[in-house]
């Protein structure tokens, strides 16, 4: 018996091969060997939350496009790590650079645009917020500011819209960061904070498959696209920064993770700093 249920819950070579492939074609995402512990874990999940009886009926499951659990499938193997201000230069190179330089020549507009391409349970588009209302502080009633907050995953985008956290997640923050923009619960929910609604009033949060047409037209004056495309293979990396160059105003700014960077051809792209590159032409 206990033979029978480990063959049944087993992930095999070549189901492996078949569920990267998937992935692939549905996100863009490509997945290694490496990652097939991590693949078993998640998947696992969602068999035993379904309660199906092995992995080849999971997969005849997911194979369908009209599937109900496909999006749950996608969802459980998108990685989401993310915390508040994280890679806080971005964050200290907007306040310092980018934002008195677009004041300065787009004043007269007074409209910003920034589009978080990745914005998983919320911490990065709701830092983008803080640092604008702290920039600005009353200027900001007088602009048209929005932030676009996508995501593959539905879950976190969720999480993301109700703005709660437990308070560990913003307890490295400044007190007085804290203080102004996140209140804290009290009784029964003291060790959670929710952000304020200030935050919220400035983001819309919207499901994007970045492998699928975007609806939005731009321009956007930032583009934050960080720790997204070390998922994807050369060429969809390719296909993606050529995307973002058409929404990316020129003297606009694109921002990647610690561990990406802009390959040789984009001559377009100046570096500004670690990962922080301004559309030249």
């Amino acid at each position: 018996m206990e033979t029978a249920r480990a063959d049944q819950h087993s992930l095999n070579k070549r189901e492996f091969e078949d569920l990267c492939s998937m992935v692939y074609d549905y996100t863009g995402i490509v997945l290694v060997e490496s990652k097939r512990e991590m693949v078993y874990r998640r998947i696992m999940r969602r068999v035993r939350a379904i309660g199906i009886g092995s992995f080849s009926e999971y997969f005849r499951l997911i194979s369908d496009p009209n599937s109900e659990e496909l999006p749950n499938f996608l969802n459980a193997i998108t990685t989401n790590l993310t915390s508040f201000f994280r890679e806080n230069h971005h964050f200290d190179y907007l306040k310092t650079d980018f934002l008195p330089e677009h004041e300065r020549d787009y004043g007269q507009d007074k409209r910003l645009r920034i589009w978080s391409t990745a914005s998983s349970t919320g911490e990065e588009p709701y830092s983008l917020a803080i640092t604008l209302r702290e920039y600005f502080g009353s200027r900001i009633n007088n602009w048209d500011c929005k932030i676009l907050a996508t995501d593959l995953d539905t879950t976190v985008l969720e999480t993301a819209i109700n703005g709660i956290y437990k308070f560990e997640r913003v307890e490295n923050i400044p007190e007085k960061i804290q203080k102004k923009w996140f209140l804290r619960g009290s009784g029964d929910n003291s060790e959670y904070v929710k952000v304020s609604q200030d935050l919220q009033d400035l983001i819309t949060f919207k499901q994007l498959n970045l492998m699928h047409d975007w609806p939005m037209r731009g321009p956007f004056d930032v583009i934050m696209c960080r720790n997204v495309l070390i998922y994807f293979d050369k060429p969809t990396q390719a296909k993606l920064l050529g995307k973002f160059m058409g929404l990316l105003r020129v003297n606009g700014v694109l921002m990647l993770g610690h561990s990406e960077s802009i390959a040789k051809g984009y001559d377009e792209l100046e570096c500004r700093g670690k990962t922080i590159y301004v559309r030249r032409r």
